[in-house]
């Protein structure tokens, strides 16, 4: 179970067309995206990131705006996270994931909430055979995520109602049965006062997860991490002190946010 059967990446993938897909993954998730920086994150030449940029533009999925960054163009189906901090919050989280997962030998998530779906900005694999694989990229419901849930937590309930139970929810197809609301508050009253949230096979079979809310110096919420395993291996995890562990990271972590002058805001 490196990978779900949804998830896995194939083994014939072409790599020109995977960097394509990294790039406009990069695009929607960053929101603006430099040459260098394409070309680091996919580890090619600057040349050939170029013209993968290029014909991304051609195709009207970028376009340069008067700084010559590369933005998300007219025919990206899904918007841009609408944050600029994104490539920051990773830099400054990285390091903290690569700890926690090294302690709990468990792939490690960073992800942050755009609406009513929360993206997955990062992920540090496990060393395990059986293991969750790399979601960078991944786009999820919030309600079913264990981060999601986590930043949904704090939200107040007037925008809970307009995430999930107004017209543009039903429209968006993200709305929640009345029958079903309440107890979803009731779970997020929990999530709130535990100050973790539990996904127990919510977004894919035989997945677990712990996630939790992250915060900067005001206490606003700016993205969450996860700890995600196979779901026979969570119960272990847990009782063997998980919650404390990830409690000490997010520690770590939103002391790096709160010091920078250019935290996420």
């Amino acid at each position: 179970m490196q990978n779900s059967p949804l998830q896995k990446k194939p083994t014939y993938s072409i790599e020109a067309v995977d960097n394509a897909l990294q790039l406009l993954q990069l695009l929607r998730d960053g929101g603006s995206l430099r040459l260098k920086d394409a070309a680091s994150e996919l580890g090619v030449a600057p040349s050939t990131a170029h013209r993968l940029l290029a014909m991304l533009v051609y195709r009207g999925f970028a376009v340069q705006d008067e700084s010559r960054r590369y933005v998300p163009g007219p025919a990206m189906g899904a918007g841009p996270a609408g944050v600029s901090w994104t490539r920051l919050l990773r830099e400054l989280a990285r390091p903290h994931m690569e700890l926690l997962c090294s302690r709990v030998n468990e792939s490690v998530n960073l992800m942050i909430r755009v609406g009513t779906k929360v993206r997955f900005l990062d992920t540090v694999e496990s060393t395990n055979a059986l293991r969750v694989g790399d979601r960078q990229g991944t786009v999820l419901p919030a309600n079913k995520a264990s981060g999601g849930k986590a930043m949904l937590a704090e939200l107040e309930p007037a925008m809970l109602d307009q995430l999930f139970r107004s017209q543009n929810a039903e429209i968006g197809g993200d709305s929640i049965p009345d029958e079903e609301f309440p107890a979803f508050v009731r779970e997020l009253d929990t999530i709130r006062s535990n100050g973790f949230a539990a996904n127990f096979e919510g977004t894919e079979e035989g997945i677990s997860a712990l996630g939790m809310a992250l915060h900067n110096r005001k206490g606003d919420v700016v993205g969450a991490i996860s700890v995600a395993t196979p779901v026979a291996r969570f119960r272990k995890l847990f009782d063997a002190g998980l919650v404390g562990v990830m409690l000490e990271t997010r520690r770590q972590l939103e002391i790096d946010i709160a010091a920078n002058p250019a935290e996420p805001v």
